[in-house]
């Protein structure tokens, strides 16, 4: 089932299971799914790796809300917030480990033969579709820069 079709079941899920907070989250990525699917060039129907996309943003941009609540003090958005990304990360797939990262990232630099710090515009490019999803783009980048260092 494409994530698209299993967003859908889920809020129907959370409508008769009265979850408020679940149902707001997931008609928020239903939100910026629909957009993204009536852009001006899109096709018809939302790929699974755009739909990854799309939730891996979510709960980044939901995050770095969530760290903001918590510098200001309040509490009781900062909570409301980590649900909202807990549920978004639900759809991710989960996080690689550090040395995972490490071997894909090496595979990568030896599949484009990158020599130096010149070449991690290359590197980056093909680690950032491949891991798309897998890993935080910060955490990709830090561990191009310091294998090609």
């Amino acid at each position: 089932m494409a994530i698209f079709d299993q967003i859908n079941e889920d809020i129907k899920a959370a409508m008769k299971a009265r979850e408020k907070e679940k149902l707001e989250a997931l008609r928020g990525i239903k939100k910026v799914m629909l957009e993204a699917q009536t852009a001006k060039g899109a096709g018809d129907v939302l790929a699974d790796d755009d739909a990854l996309k799309i939730i891996s943003k979510l709960a980044k941009q939901g995050s770095d809300s969530a760290n903001i609540y918590k510098e200001q003090g309040r509490d009781d958005l900062y909570e409301q917030e980590m649900k909202q990304v807990a549920i978004f990360e639900s759809y991710l797939p989960a996080k690689m480990s550090d040395e995972e990262l490490t071997a894909a990232v090496k595979a990568v630099i030896e599949q484009v033969g990158a020599i130096g710090m010149k070449d991690m515009g290359k590197v980056m490019g093909i680690a950032s579709k491949k891991l798309a999803g897998q890993a935080d783009g910060k955490d990709v980048a830090d561990k191009v820069k310091a294998l090609l260092a």
